[in-house]
C-alpha cells in the first residue's frame, strides 16, 4: 500500500454503492485531511455536500458515513473511537454518532479512513473489509439476529480477528433511534442504526495489517506517553477507573442535575440505589477499555440475580431508564439497558419517550386502552421493560414511540407540549439545565438536537475555577465559575462547541480530553503536528473546530432551522426546580442565547450565519448554497 504524504492516515476513502452492488476506493483528498482533520469534519464537510436538502433520511438518497481521524490506530492514549453520521431520521437535521471500543482502530488497520455507504441493496448484506479490499455479502442468515449474535456469527464465519459494527432488530425495523453496536458498546444518538437498516446493510466488518506511518515519531512517542500518565495520574483518574460514568449519578444527584420523571426534578430520591457504588459492589465482574485507553473506565457487568445484565451501563442510561421513568430496581434497569444493546437503541431516547410516555400516562393523556394493557405509572420497572421491547419489534403501543418523542408528542397536542423534553426533535439528555445554565444553552445550540456532548462544559459543574481562569482570562470570573449564573456560559459554552468538534474529528475520546479536563487545544496541536507533518497551532485548530461547528449548522439551516428552533422545553424555561441546591431556578435561555449570537457573529433575530462569517472561515462554496436558497440574513 503506498504511504500517504500526511501521517496518521491510511490515505484512503471506501465507496460503497449498494444499490448497484460496487465497492470503488479513491485517494483521501489533502485539503480535506488537513481543513477537517477527520472523524467529525470529514462527515460535516462530505454529508453537506453529498446530499440535497429535503430529502428523506429513511430513503436510499441518505449517505451514511463512517470516518476515523489521524489518531485512531495509533499509540495516542484513548484512540479507539470512530464516528458515523447521516441525515438524522429522528431530527430530520445534521445527525452523528460516536464509538468506542477497537472497530475504529481496525478499520485504520484495513487501509481506510472512511466508508461511504450509498443506496440501497435489494436483499440484505453486509460489508467485509480487509487490507484495502471490500466485499459485499449476503446477510440472509444474520437478519434478524441481535447485535452479538451478529458480531459471534459473523467473526465464526470469516475470522476472529474481524471486528464488527452492526444492528439489530431496532434497526432493521427502521426504530427512529436505532443504534449501531460494537461489542455492547454504541453509535446511538440520531438513529444512525435506522439509516443502515434503511439500506439493508446489516453489519461491517472490518480487519487488516497496515499501520500509519508517523511524521515525527520520538516527539509523538514523547507527548503519548506523557498524555497516558497525565490522564492516570489525574485527581479523578481513580474514581474514573472503578466506576466509569457510573460515579455520575451520586454527583449529579447532589446538585440537583439528575432528571428524575420526565425532569419534574432534578433530584431523585433512590439515587443511591442506582447509582455507581451499588454497581460496582453487587455488578461488576471487571474492567474493560477501548483501544489504546489506560482508563479502562467500562465496567463490565455479569452477577444478576433475576435477570441477564451482561454488558455495560453508562450514567446517562441510569437517568433515561431509571430515574427518568421513577424506576429504583436497578437490576430491572440493566436488564433493560441490555436489551437496548441487543436490539440496538439509543438508551436515552428510549427512556426519555417512554418517560414522556408515563408523565401522559399521569396526566390523563393515555390509558390502558391506548397503551395496550400496559400500566405506565412511575417506577413500574416491568412496564419500561415491556416497553423497551414493543419499540424494538414495533410491536402495539410500542410502534407509536418508536417514531421518536417528537411524532409521538404531537399526538398529545398544546397539552403536552411543554413537557416534552427534546430540542430538535431529540431527548434530552441526563443534564438538568436549571442546576447548570451552561448545559441548558448546550442543548438548545447543538446541532445534533438536545446534546451535552457537542459542546460538554464541564467546568463550571464542579468548580473547576483555576482552569476556567486559565481558558478564559480573570474578567469573567467568579460569574463563568457558578452554574447557576447564566453570565459568560455562552463563551464557555461556544469554546466548547470549537474543541469538541477537534476531539471528534482527531478521533479521540471525551471522558479524558474533557472528563478529567486533562488535553486541550495546544496538547491536540502539538501532537497532531508531530503525527502528521503539517504545523498545527492553538489557533488553526480553534479556527477548524469553529469550521466544523459552522458547516453541520449550515446543514441545518438548509433544512430549515432558526433561532425559533434553538429552544427548550417549557418545562425547563418557567418551572423552577422544586429541590436541590437549585431550587428555584429556571434556565434564563434568552439571555444566553444573545450573548452567544453576538459572540458567534449570527443574526440575533433569525440565527443565520452572515456571508461575512461563512467567508472568514473559508466556506465560500456554502455562502453561495445558502443565498441561493435566501437563507443568508
Amino acid at each position: 500500500m503506498k504511504e500517504y504524504p500526511i501521517g496518521g492516515y491510511a490515505g484512503k476513502i471506501l465507496n460503497v454503492d449498494l444499490t448497484k452492488e460496487k465497492t470503488s476506493v479513491q485517494d483521501l483528498p489533502k485539503d480535506l485531511a488537513t481543513e477537517y482533520i477527520g472523524g467529525n469534519g470529514f462527515c460535516a464537510r462530505m454529508l453537506f455536500d453529498m446530499l440535497k436538502p429535503g430529502i428523506d433520511p429513511l430513503g436510499p438518497e441518505n449517505v451514511l458515513i463512517f470516518a476515523l481521524g489521524p489518531v485512531n490506530g495509533t499509540l495516542w492514549p484513548q484512540a479507539g473511537r470512530f464516528e458515523v453520521a447521516a441525515k438524522s431520521p429522528l431530527t430530520g437535521v445534521y445527525g452523528e454518532a460516536n464509538c468506542g471500543g477497537h472497530w475504529g482502530a481496525e478499520l485504520k488497520f484495513a487501509g481506510f479512513d472512511a466508508i461511504v455507504v450509498k443506496g440501497k441493496a435489494q436483499k440484505p448484506v453486509y460489508l467485509e473489509v480487509e487490507n484495502g479490499e471490500a466485499k459485499i455479502n449476503s446477510a440472509k442468515e444474520l437478519w434478524g439476529l441481535n447485535s452479538i449474535e451478529t458480531e459471534d456469527a459473523l467473526r465464526e464465519k470469516i475470522g476472529m480477528e474481524f471486528k464488527v459494527a452492526s444492528i439489530g432488530v431496532a434497526g432493521e425495523k427502521l426504530v427512529r433511534f436505532a443504534a449501531i453496536m460494537h461489542d455492547y458498546r454504541s453509535a446511538a444518538r440520531t438513529g444512525p442504526g435506522a439509516v443502515m437498516g434503511s439500506k439493508l446493510l446489516k453489519a461491517i466488518a472490518v480487519r487488516g495489517d497496515f499501520r500509519p506511518s508517523v511524521a515525527d515519531i520520538d516527539t509523538f512517542r514523547k507527548l503519548a506517553v506523557d498524555g497516558r500518565k497525565r490522564l492516570i495520574s489525574h485527581k479523578f483518574a481513580a474514581s474514573s477507573m472503578k466506576y466509569g460514568t457510573t460515579i455520575l449519578v451520586e454527583l449529579m444527584n447532589e446538585i440537583g442535575r439528575f432528571p428524575t420523571r420526565n425532569f419534574q426534578s432534578g433530584v431523585f430520591e433512590h439515587a443511591d440505589m442506582i447509582g455507581g457504588e451499588r454497581i460496582v459492589q453487587d455488578y461488576k465482574v471487571k474492567d474493560r477499555a477501548c483501544f489504546g485507553c489506560p482508563l479502562h473506565c467500562e465496567n463490565f457487568l455479569g452477577k444478576g440475580k433475576r435477570y441477564e445484565v451482561d454488558g455495560k451501563v453508562e450514567y446517562e442510561t441510569l437517568s433515561s431508564l431509571g430515574s427518568r421513568c421513577g424506576v429504583s430496581d436497578i437490576e430491572s434497569i440493566l436488564y433493560a439497558n441490555r436489551l437496548c444493546n441487543l436490539h440496538g437503541m439509543d438508551t436515552i431516547s428510549c427512556g426519555g419517550v417512554i418517560g414522556f410516555a408515563m408523565e401522559c400516562w399521569e396526566k390523563g393523556l393515555l390509558t390502558k386502552a391506548d397503551t395496550g394493557g400496559i400500566d405506565l405509572t412511575w417506577g413500574n420497572a416491568d412496564a419500561v421493560i415491556e416497553c423497551v421491547e414493543k419499540i424494538a419489534n414495533r410491536e402495539g403501543f410500542g410502534d407509536k414511540m418508536a417514531e421518536g418523542i417528537g411524532p409521538f408528542s404531537k399526538r398529545f397536542g398544546k397539552a403536552a407540549e411543554a413537557f416534552a423534553m427534546q430540542v430538535k426533535g431529540m431527548d434530552e439528555s441526563a443534564q438538568d439545565p436549571r442546576a447548570q445554565k451552561s448545559m441548558g444553552l448546550s442543548h438548545a445550540t447543538a446541532n445534533r438536537g438536545a446534546d451535552h456532548l457537542t459542546s460538554f462544559e464541564v467546568l463550571s459543574e464542579v468548580g473547576f475555577n483555576e482552569e476556567i481562569e486559565r481558558r478564559f482570562g480573570k474578567d469573567v470570573m467568579p460569574e463563568a465559575g457558578d452554574r447557576l449564573n447564566p453570565k459568560h456560559k455562552a463563551l464557555m459554552v461556544r469554546d466548547g462547541e470549537h474543541f469538541c468538534a477537534v476531539v471528534d474529528s482527531i478521533v479521540t475520546c471525551k471522558f479524558g480530553a474533557i472528563w478529567p479536563p486533562v488535553f486541550y487545544f495546544k496538547d491536540y496541536a502539538d501532537a497532531l503536528t508531530a503525527l502528521t507533518g503539517v504545523t498545527y497551532t492553538e489557533q488553526k485548530l480553534r479556527q477548524i473546530g469553529e469550521r466544523i461547528f459552522t458547516l453541520e449548522r449550515a446543514f441545518d439551516i438548509r433544512e430549515g432551522i432558526t433561532r425559533e428552533d434553538d429552544r427548550l422545553p417549557a418545562r425547563l424555561l418557567k418551572e423552577p426546580a422544586p429541590a436541590g441546591p437549585c431550587k428555584g431556578h429556571v434556565v434564563e435561555l434568552d439571555y444566553m442565547l444573545g450573548e452567544y449570537y453576538k459572540l458567534r457573529g449570527w443574526d440575533e433575530k433569525t440565527g443565520l450565519i452572515p456571508a461575512q462569517k461563512l467567508r472568514e472561515l473559508g466556506l465560500q462554496d456554502v455562502e453561495s448554497e445558502l443565498g441561493k436558497m435566501n437563507k443568508l440574513p
